[in-house]
């Protein structure tokens, strides 16, 4: 994997994202426009770019076999991600009523925003492909582990599994069935598809750069001291423990190159939705994600610059 690559896909990812801090000023960023934001990039963005991932990928039993282990990876890295996260929020901030919060937001990365459209750039469509299959990992994670964690009454109900059904999980079983039964799709969903997977990249990264600038630096202030917790584990200790433990496994590079990206990505952007819903603490998910979103520009060239120099993404 060529640096200069990666560095001019961050500059880009920067651009857009300062882009839509610009874009800000043009409106009012509320429940509404956030809705509406999510609701493209959830229900048209993110289905897309996964289905044309797997129209572009000639998908054999091996494949499918590739994706099953990839959501188990992924499910096993957020969890230990989660555990270093509550470890470390316990050690340094034993009285805190944040444990779970910070866990979370240490655990469970924005491999969807971010993770799938930088490795359909990187690695392409098969990278693609597989970052969405890690992606559903995550979410599966966030609707089981992430809701124990939260709920008060530690039960997971039938609604709770209600909530992992979404537009980007069907699509990942549809066009996996589609593709077993090696049905092409017409040319013109093909490109219909692909223009609409476009949109990934720029409507994420614009509404990350809106949600920089809705953020308030007094509650930057109030939560700034603990957040240091979720973002070195998510940025620096989990990447570097995926990579030394992914070097024992004889995987294939694309696989090993797709997990160890979304690996790297900062905390997920929805952590203050999903806060919000069960009454914890919005205002550190929101930082947090802009945090740790600014500062993975910088981590994920440098950990991809290290781990390449010691050849395990080459």
């Amino acid at each position: 994997m060529e640096l200069s690559i990666v560095i001019q896909s961050i500059a880009i990812i920067s651009f857009m994202i300062v882009i839509g801090a610009v874009l800000s000023k043009s409106f009012q960023f509320n429940d509404d426009t956030r809705g509406v934001f999510i609701s493209l990039i959830v229900n048209i963005a993110m289905p897309s770019i996964i289905l044309s991932s797997i129209f572009n990928v000639k998908m054999d039993n091996d494949t499918f076999r590739t994706i099953i282990l990839v959501f188990f990876v992924s499910i096993l890295i957020n969890v230990v991600g989660i555990g270093l996260g509550w470890v470390l929020s316990f050690i340094f901030y034993k009285k805190s009523k944040k444990h779970a919060e910070l866990a979370l937001l240490a655990g469970l990365g924005n491999t969807g925003f971010i993770g799938i459209p930088l490795c359909a750039v990187l690695i392409g469509p098969e990278g693609a492909l597989y970052a969405a299959i890690f992606d559903a990992g995550v979410d599966f994670t966030i609707w089981t582990v992430g809701v124990l964690i939260l709920q008060k009454n530690r039960s997971i109900e039938l609604d709770t599994f209600k909530s992992m059904i979404n537009i980007p999980l069907i699509s990942i079983f549809v066009g996996l069935i589609v593709s077993y039964f090696h049905y092409s799709p017409p040319t013109l969903i093909i490109n219909l598809v692909d223009q609409l997977a476009a949109l990934a990249a720029p409507l994420a990264m614009f509404y990350i750069g809106i949600l920089v600038m809705s953020i308030k630096f007094s509650r930057v202030k109030d939560n700034g001291l603990k957040v240091w917790i979720p973002i070195s584990v998510k940025l620096l200790m989990l990447p570097a423990l995926v990579a030394v433990l992914i070097g024992y496994f004889q995987l294939d590079m694309t696989i090993v190159q797709t997990v160890l990206i979304q690996s790297m990505m900062p905390t997920l952007t929805l952590a203050s939705i999903l806060f919000a819903k069960y009454s914890a603490d919005e205002d550190m998910g929101a930082i947090t994600t802009v945090l740790s979103t600014i500062l993975a520009l910088l981590t994920i060239p440098v950990m991809i610059y290290v781990l390449t120099y010691f050849s395990l993404l080459t």
